[in-house]
This record gives C-alpha cells, sequence and structure tokens, in this order.
C-alpha cells in the first residue's frame, strides 16, 4: 500500500534519494553550465516556500515530489523522482496526481516545470506531456536558456483538490 508522508529532510532515505536525483541530473546534462541548473539544494528545499512529500510502499521510499510556491496562484513541481527499480509501475502518476491535488487545495491555477533540452530528459518531457503540460515561456525568475524547457499546466478552478481535474490544452487529446 502507498502513503504520502511530507518530509523534513531528515529522514535519511530522503536525504539519499534527493542526492541520487541531484547526481542523475548532472550525468543526463554533464555539459550544462551552473546557471542552467536549477535542481534545488537540500538546503532550499527545507524552505518555507517548498512542500516535499516522499511516496512510501510500507517502510520503503519510492518516490519523492517537492511543490514550490512561486506566487499566489501559480506552484513549481521541484525534485519529481522515482525510485530506479520502480519504474513503469505508475509512481511518477501517482506523485503528479498527489502534486496536482495540493497545488488544487492551495488555490493555484497554474503548475508549471523546468526541465532539461538534452535527449536525456526527453522521457520526462514526454511524461509531463500525456499529463497535460504544454511548453511554455519562462516564467518565474528562469530566462530563455538552451539547456532548459520550460512547461506549463493550468488547473481548474472549479474543481479544488480532486487529482487530475486540469484545463487540457485544446490540441492535447
Amino acid at each position: 500500500m502507498f502513503q504520502f508522508k511530507q518530509d523534513d529532510l531528515t529522514h535519511p532515505d530522503m536525504v539519499a534519494m534527493i542526492r541520487a536525483h541531484r547526481r542523475d541530473l548532472k550525468r543526463l546534462a554533464p555539459d550544462s553550465p551552473p546557471e542552467s541548473r536549477h535542481a534545488l539544494s537540500l538546503d532550499e528545499l527545507k524552505g518555507d516556500d517548498v512542500t516535499l512529500w516522499g511516496l512510501w510502499e510500507q517502510d520503503r521510499l519510492v518516490g519523492c515530489v517537492a511543490l514550490k510556491a512561486i506566487g499566489h496562484d501559480h506552484g513549481e513541481i521541484k525534485s519529481m523522482r522515482t525510485a530506479a527499480d520502480q519504474l513503469r509501475r505508475g509512481v511518477a502518476t501517482r506523485m503528479l496526481e498527489h502534486l496536482i491535488a495540493a497545488a488544487c487545495e492551495r488555490g493555484y491555477r497554474r503548475l508549471s516545470l523546468e526541465t532539461g533540452s538534452q535527449p536525456g530528459f526527453a522521457p520526462a518531457r514526454r511524461f509531463y506531456a500525456q499529463h497535460g503540460f504544454v511548453t511554455c515561456a519562462p516564467f518565474a525568475d528562469y530566462v530563455v536558456d538552451p539547456n532548459s524547457v520550460y512547461m506549463t499546466l493550468e488547473l481548474a478552478p472549479h474543481h479544488p483538490g480532486i487529482p487530475g481535474q486540469a484545463v487540457r490544452d485544446k490540441a492535447t487529446p
């Protein structure tokens, strides 16, 4: 049985997962300059504007995801990661649905993300596109960067807190 638990980065399994996430991002884009790397550090994930959840199956951490507030009605997905042996089990979809529900409960009308433009990030871009995210211009403090792809999802204001109830782009099937 899966269970979400909010985390303050005191659990060693969460710290290890975040560290692995940051290492993998560097591996996927080894030539990206420092200004093109936007993964939050452990200290940044502890910020008042960030909420971090772990997805647990019994006593095993199988994934994590963070929601960063970037405005009164806009949130950003950060540090989404699935344990390597849990890929293709629906863990990422569960985490995204949880995050969308949390964003709706907070009254957000938009949920956005930044990911890499390199080939290794193509699966992430496809995943988000399959869930209704569309490419967009840089948001918050981001700038146009050939190493980044920005994506966003408009959330339905009349369905707060219901996972997956998002306004889909008309071009999205």
